[in-house]
């Protein structure tokens, strides 16, 4: 109990009067862990992740967790709980994946059929979202705490599905993210987005050669099965 309430409490003291909350910190650095295992394909990703995912649940509920006088951004804490569903999910995904004997997930593009779902499940449910936030008292500009909401969304779901554009995503939401949480005073976040943007840009380009080169030793090998009959094909 006397660590919780430390947790809750504790702060790093800026310039200015300003603070960082410890747990808004500790939060965006199991998210950046879980990213870097993200990126490695590692299942510990998605725990870690989890971690990260409830501390900052927290945090974006100032005005129930600890009374921050920050505003209440409620796509940033309504999405915490979608992440840490969705997580699950990738977590047994990847988990049963590796205990079968392969690796966690297989980097592959999506087909241009889901690239266009994707943009209209991002665009439509940022306009179906945004009334209904602003309602729930969300911090203005209220589109864009629900671009953020959607595009973490679908971002999460690409990373368990194993899509290489589940990184594109994250950037356009990290893009929206940092001015965003800024002007609403959580500077931790922000700072932690503008490395996520950074980050995310290297997690696209390490995956897309994963990829290529899984698809050269496909090409191979079906080449060289065309040439070799004594090759066993199923």
């Amino acid at each position: 109990m006397d660590f919780l309430q430390w947790l809750f409490d504790a702060r790093i003291e800026l310039a200015g009067g300003q603070f960082l909350l410890v747990r808004e910190v500790l939060g965006n650095v199991f998210g950046l862990l879980s990213a870097l295992g993200g990126m490695r394909r590692k299942v510990w990703a998605w725990p870690i992740g989890i971690l990260g995912n409830v501390l900052l649940f927290t945090v974006f509920l100032g005005s129930v967790f600890g009374g921050t006088g920050s505003a209440d951004l409620l796509g940033q804490a309504g999405r915490q709980v979608m992440f840490i569903a969705t997580s699950i999910y990738g977590w047994h995904r990847w988990r049963t994946a590796r205990e079968a004997g392969g690796t966690a997930v297989e980097p592959r593009w999506a087909s241009w059929g889901t690239r266009a779902l994707l943009l209209v499940a991002l665009v439509g449910g940022t306009a179906a979202l945004t009334p209904l936030f602003r309602a729930l008292g969300s911090y203005e500009p209220v589109w864009a705490d629900a671009w953020i909401f959607m595009g973490s969304l679908l971002a999460t779901f690409g990373m368990a599905k194993g899509w290489v554009e589940f990184w594109l995503i994250w950037v356009a939401v990290d893009i929206v993210g940092v001015p965003l949480l800024w002007s609403a005073g959580y500077y931790a976040s922000a700072l932690m987005y503008v490395f996520y943007g950074a980050f995310t840009l290297t997690g696209f380009f390490v995956w897309w050669r994963v990829r290529r080169r899984q698809a050269r030793r496909e090409r191979v090998t079906v080449e060289t099965a065309h040439l070799d009959p004594t090759v066993h094909r199923e």
